[in-house]
């Protein structure tokens, strides 16, 4: 019997119950939920499971060792105590990534640069060599979290962030992270059970998670690599096993939908659905929300609408009040989830929601708000023995008072860090806090309230062009390129791209000794294509 081990799983604050119900149904043992992070224990099968199934975990760390530290002095001798010959050889690169909230280290950089300097030395000490440092692609990644002084080394058992799933070609402005598109998902109940519709689609991250989940195809099928595969004890009989078990996925018989009024966010769409092999369950077009029609079956609605913060619409608010006309006299009998940030935009949905539940996307503090669309009056609905609200929403009700009471924090965390996407806290707070100038400039109109400003683009040309220039409007319009590089992507349609993996080297190369090329007579992810990994 394989021994148990402390394991962390982190994510995004608001998702915590939502990834300790994941890691339940998953066999973890002792699980706990903390700020940001669900705690558990379990064998190196789960580690490898929770790397490979959970879809609102951004990574999965294995502690190595906690300890309290005043001081960098004393981190540097903790770090230092570690038999590191366990976990590293002079073959073996490495590198630290930090993560503090503190008084006392007000320098993330500066704890790790202290926790290099501590296992270099315990080289130089032991081998009289140092081992290599690196910061891009190293063998084993380390991650140092200090709350306060209470201090937590870790493996980074994942390495890049478990939201970049693999099956994205690309990508359209302000894209939703994929982690938190489960999310959502989850606290909406989604279970593959009716029809889905996104009436704002954008790059298609909702809809593609949305058949993901129905089908129970777990996010780790797409990814080319975990951090744990370049571990000196890593099993690759067991993890192949992993990868070829399929028997949790199930068939879908209902549809989902995608629309948005830009085409370059179809085409992306469209090339992300076909890539993620969810192409024969998801339509996408292109459809304004003011030509949503009412669903023939029982359909749920999630949406994350333009916001105004980094993508717009030339009437923003007019784009809310023709969403919430549609919910009206086109969505009866259903439910919609809505994520936005200010509480201006959804006031012109002009609904009532049922539950309300805060959460970040990235920055920006937003509200997820349901809605339950019914015919008539709401006196007449609930003399019929209805209810919008059941059990489970006014439990989430009760949790926003919680969750408030950690913004601010959060907020000086988010600042200090680096997020998943390796952008530094320091060029994220630059970016805001250009942006916030940028909107007052803005010139307000008669009668026109100082919260409605920022979302006025009626602007004439030529003061746009000499506030900015050509250069700096384009900058921030929708002909921005993103920033996500291209991925690769099987353009088979209706087949998922598994990555090309060689179990007998070790890189991912083409078919030789790796898994087969799919048949083009299957459908995606019937069982009948799976194949053994290698032959014997």
């Amino acid at each position: 019997m394989e021994p148990q081990f402390e394991l962390i799983a982190k994510t995004f604050q608001g998702l915590e119950e939502v990834l300790a119900q994941e890691l339940t149904e998953l066999g973890a043992n002792d699980v706990q939920i903390g700020r940001r992070m669900v705690s558990f224990t379990g064998d190196k099968e789960m580690m490898y499971r929770a790397n490979f199934c959970l879809r609102t975990a951004v990574r999965v760390l294995k502690p190595i060792k906690h300890f309290k530290a005043a001081d960098a002095d004393q981190v540097y001798d903790a770090v230092k105590s570690i038999e590191w010959s366990d976990y590293l050889s002079l073959d073996t690169s490495f590198s630290v990534d930090s993560v503090v909230y503190s008084q006392e280290f007000r320098h993330s950089k500066f704890v790790a640069y202290k926790v290099k300097d501590a296992i270099v030395d315990y080289f130089r000490e032991h081998t009289g060599q140092r081992p290599n440092i690196r910061i891009t692609n190293p063998d084993v990644k380390l991650n140092i979290h200090i709350a306060e002084t209470d201090c937590t080394l870790s493996l980074d058992s994942s390495g890049e962030s478990l939201h970049r799933r693999g099956y994205r070609t690309g990508t359209v402005d302000a894209p939703i992270n994929e982690v938190l598109a489960a999310g959502i998902l989850k606290l909406a109940g989604w279970d593959g059970s009716t029809d889905f519709v996104d009436p704002m689609c954008g790059s298609g991250t909702l809809i593609i998670e949305a058949a993901l989940m129905a089908r129970n195809i777990y996010p780790g099928v797409f990814r080319k690599k975990f951090a744990f595969e370049k571990w000196s004890d890593f099993d690759r009989e067991l993890f192949d096993r992993i990868y070829n078990d399929d028997n949790d996925e199930r068939e879908f018989t209902h549809k989902i939908y995608g629309y948005d009024i830009n085409q370059p966010a179809i085409d992306v769409a469209q090339a992300n659905v076909k890539s993620a092999g969810v192409a024969d369950c998801v339509t996408v077009e292109r459809r304004p929300v003011q030509q949503f029609e009412q669903p023939s079956e029982p359909t749920l609605m999630v949406t994350n609408p333009p916001y105004g913060e980094r993508i717009t619409s030339p009437d923003l608010l007019g784009l809310y009040r023709s969403l919430g006309e549609r919910l009206k006299h086109q969505f009866v009998g259903n439910t919609a989830w809505v994520i936005c940030n200010r509480a201006e935009l959804f006031d012109q949905i002009g609904l009532k929601p049922s539950v309300r539940i805060p959460l970040f996307n990235g920055a920006l503090d937003c509200e997820l708000r349901k809605y339950q669309i019914f015919d008539g009056k709401y006196d007449d609905f609930r003399a019929d023995g209805n209810d919008v609200r059941n059990e489970e929403d006014r439990r989430r009700s009760g949790e926003k008072r919680r969750f408030k009471q950690h913004r601010d924090e959060f907020r000086k965390r988010f600042d200090d860090e680096d997020d998943e996407d390796g952008i530094p806290g320091y060029m994220r707070r630059k970016h805001m806090e250009f942006e916030r100038s940028r909107q007052e400039f803005r010139p307000r109109r008669d009668n026109e309230s100082r919260s409605r400003r920022s979302y006025d683009r009626d602007r004439r040309s030529d003061e746009r062009e000499d506030r900015f220039g050509e250069q700096g409007r384009s900058s921030f319009g929708r002909d921005r390129k993103s920033f996500g590089g291209e991925r690769r992507f099987d353009d088979r349609e209706g087949r998922p791209y598994r990555g090309d993996r060689d179990f007998r080297g070790g890189d991912r190369k083409s078919y030789q000794g790796g898994r087969r090329p799919f048949d083009r007579d299957h459908k995606p992810f019937d069982r009948n294509f799976k194949k053994k990994r290698y032959e014997d």
